[in-house]
């Protein structure tokens, strides 16, 4: 039925909602991917040196940055530290630390300067979600904005990373990464 066909039937609010449900679905869940192997192991696989290639897409689908990232990870006090070095295509350069804290079997919680208050982290068999609000400076301002944050760990070590960019439930664009261990044992000849 066209949406012109439900205004007209149920009314123009419930014609917008349906519409809205259509649109946005239920969402993925981290549980959905309780039972999925391989199993990430965040601090296993962030503890070295891991390297992310990555690019920014805005919303049209059009690539505006691309950078690579090089993240020294350890465990300290209890908690994952990343230090996540950027570079930048245009040779600008940024950096991140990250402190991730285990509150139990499949969440997480982190902290970074430029993270608005603790990011929330849920982990289940290949899948982790991270969810924060990012003071991301743009000119002269800085404008507060959301991740929808998914990584998914592959049977090849490479761990694939899907971030939607988002505010006032605007999509704004996506942050696509592949990470790579560093620190890998050489293969056999």
């Amino acid at each position: 039925m066209a949406p012109q066909g439900l205004a007209s039937r149920y009314g123009w609010a419930s014609a917008l909602l349906v519409l809205l449900l259509t649109l946005t679905g239920c969402g993925m869940k981290p549980e959905d991917y309780a039972n999925t192997t391989p199993a990430l192991d965040l601090e296993a696989y962030f503890t070295g040196d891991v390297r992310a290639w990555g690019l920014f897409q805005d919303r049209f689908g059009k690539v505006r940055r691309q950078f690579t990232v090089d993240i020294r990870g350890y465990v300290e006090d209890g908690e994952l530290v990343l230090e996540e070095d950027f570079v930048y295509l245009d040779g600008e350069e940024d950096r991140r630390v990250w402190r991730l804290r285990r509150l139990d079997e499949h969440t997480y919680e982190g902290r970074a300067a430029d993270v608005d208050g603790v990011a929330v982290g849920k982990l289940y068999g290949q899948a982790f979600n991270f969810r924060y609000v990012l003071n991301l400076p743009i000119g002269t301002r800085v404008v507060k904005v959301n991740f929808d944050d998914w990584m998914f760990m592959h049977e090849d070590g490479v761990l694939v990373n899907r971030a939607v960019m988002s505010k006032f439930g605007i999509r704004l664009g996506e942050v696509t990464l592949f990470f790579q261990k560093q620190d890998r044992e050489p293969e056999p000849a």
